[in-house]
């Protein structure tokens, strides 16, 4: 005798969901699911609070940037005592000097590029500039 039970059979013997049964059971996946969302989302906001920003350098990121262009400049004028008119150099010279906020520094490099390229104007209206910098920063002299 075959005593399988058969799909069919199976359907028989487990009880009907109620309308309630299931009300409540849509219930708690409804709160597992909000509950989870929020706890995620909590999360998240915490860590983003506590992470530094990639964008504001700390103070030992800044001194090794400042490491960096100091030996960039040193690596400049190394190349310039053996090649002066090293346009490459004089360039490099000057974007590290500006960069390094040494607005005096930059002077001596921009007016050597312009006496090899005389009639580039980008070069002496970045020398003009750097000027009034410099004169804008200086306080005002009392006139005589």
């Amino acid at each position: 005798m075959d005593v399988g039970l058969n799909p069919s059979s199976l359907l028989v013997i487990m009880p009907k969901e109620t309308p309630r049964t299931q009300d409540s059971i849509k219930r708690i996946l409804v709160l597992v699911s909000g509950v989870s969302f929020i706890s995620s989302s909590v999360f998240f906001i915490i860590k983003l609070l506590t992470t530094p920003s990639p964008n504001s350098p700390s103070p030992e990121q800044t001194q090794s940037v400042t490491d960096q262009l100091k030996a960039q400049e040193q690596g400049y004028l190394i190349v310039l005592e053996r090649e002066p008119e090293n346009t490459s150099a004089l360039q490099g010279l000057v974007e590290v000097r500006l960069k390094l906020n040494d607005l005096e520094g930059a002077i001596a490099p921009l007016e050597k590029l312009i006496t090899i390229y005389p009639d580039d104007e980008s070069i002496k209206m970045l020398l003009a500039t750097v000027r009034q910098q410099i004169a804008s920063e200086q306080p005002n002299q009392p006139q005589e």
